[in-house]
């Protein structure tokens, strides 16, 4: 049976004299990609005076570009959809033949156009000391990136950071803590230096408490709960972009809604744009 859930998130700014606003990219549409049905959604902008052009990025996902002609003292957007919670199987996927056992290569053609998601960064000490330490073979290609980001969850502690940008890959081992965020970006990366194609997700998460506890472990959320959260995708062939949450160290499911798919996380942020005094 499905369980169908109602979201509203707000984002709202609040000024202590009039400013000017630069044109406002918002990536707050779940993806043409989502696994998980939306069945309404509504973007409400305010100030009201504005034009709205909806777009496409490179990537096909959604974007929202307002253009405010007036002054402004705040600046609010606000969310809503409705979607159906259908239970999916992360695992209803099969690799071609030529990838289930890890390392593969890409065809020629095929990795000319993931060449973006294969993009790495220079690795400093400690990245490349953790680099050393992850198989360089495995005779099941799914159980081996299973067992990557179920070890990278053990070893990166979770954390709420308010500061803008993402860690690098250093910075993030250094401390041994980071945000969803951080935590995806350290994901890809290591992706890309094994030589999987991957990507950062941006996009809304959904959990919902179960009614019967589980027999074994934990509970998997006390309550109902939804935020903005991060995640990475890995390319497999033959079953398309699969997602890898490096915070729960589990696959995504349902719950997991993109908003927005991209080689780099710069081209994810949810709300972008600038603003100042004239």
């Amino acid at each position: 049976m499905s369980i169908y859930v109602a979201l509203h998130h707000v984002t709202h700014y609040k000024y202590d004299r009039p400013i000017d606003l630069g044109p406002q990219t918002i990536r707050l549409r779940p993806a043409p990609h989502t696994r998980t049905p939306i069945l309404s959604y509504s973007l409400k902008v305010t100030p009201s005076n504005h034009f709205v052009n909806w777009q496409q990025d490179p990537q096909g996902n959604w974007l929202a570009r307002y253009v405010f002609p007036e002054k402004t003292t705040e600046l609010k957007f606000e969310v809503d959809f409705t979607t159906q919670m259908t239970v999916v199987n992360p695992f209803d996927f099969f690799v071609e033949p030529y990838a289930d056992s890890f390392p593969f290569d890409y065809p020629k053609d095929l990795k000319t156009e993931l060449a973006p998601y294969l993009e790495t960064i220079k690795p400093d000490r400690l990245f490349a000391k953790y680099l050393d330490t992850i198989p360089h073979e495995a005779p099941n290609t799914v159980n081996f990136l299973v067992e990557l980001n179920r070890e990278l969850q053990k070893k990166i502690r979770y954390i709420i950071r308010m500061e803008p940008g993402v860690q690098t890959p250093e910075e993030t081992l250094a401390s041994g803590a980071g945000s969803c965020r951080d935590s995806a970006w350290l994901l890809i990366q290591t992706l890309r230096h094994l030589g999987l194609a991957a990507r950062f997700v941006s996009g809304y998460l959904i959990q919902i408490r179960p009614d019967i506890d589980p027999i074994e472990g934990p509970p998997e959320v006390e309550n109902d709960f939804t935020d903005l959260h991060a995640w990475a995708e890995v390319y497999l062939p033959g079953a398309g972009w699969i997602g890898f949450d490096a915070t729960s160290g589990m696959l995504a499911g349902e719950g997991h809604i993109p908003v927005a798919a991209t080689p780099h996380y710069r081209s994810a942020a949810p709300i972008s744009g600038g603003a100042g005094f004239a």
